[in-house]
């Protein structure tokens, strides 16, 4: 999808187990030149280093992060450690508590 030109992208897959299997992708366009790009969230305790995206050759980031079945993941992506960015194809959005943003969501609830 691009809205405003950026690109972004979420994957999901379900298994048998109970999980979904979220592909997190952020295109070059939207990585804006950035070096490192590091998702945080509900699935991390919102921490702005332990989920670090790969570089893909054509300068897009991307993690596969495997999260349980119906829930909600707030999630938003960190450029470079300075620089917040939503993922504009999130499935909605909800007010961030401590600033004057949003943060993307995520939900894991499978579709017939």
């Amino acid at each position: 999808m691009f809205l405003g030109g950026i690109r972004m992208s979420l994957k999901k897959t379900f298994s048998k187990d109970g999980k979904c299997n979220v592909t997190f992708t952020v295109s070059s366009e939207a990585a804006q030149g950035a070096k490192t790009v590091n998702i945080a969230g509900d699935f991390n305790s919102w921490s702005s280093t332990d989920t670090p995206m790969k570089k893909g050759k054509d300068g897009s980031f991307s993690v596969k992060l495997t999260l349980d079945v119906d829930k909600e993941y707030q999630f938003r992506y960190l450029l470079d450690g300075y620089k917040w960015e939503n993922d504009w194809k999130a499935d909605k959005y909800i007010p961030a508590p401590y600033s004057n943003a949003d943060n993307s969501v995520v939900v894991t609830k499978k579709t017939k």
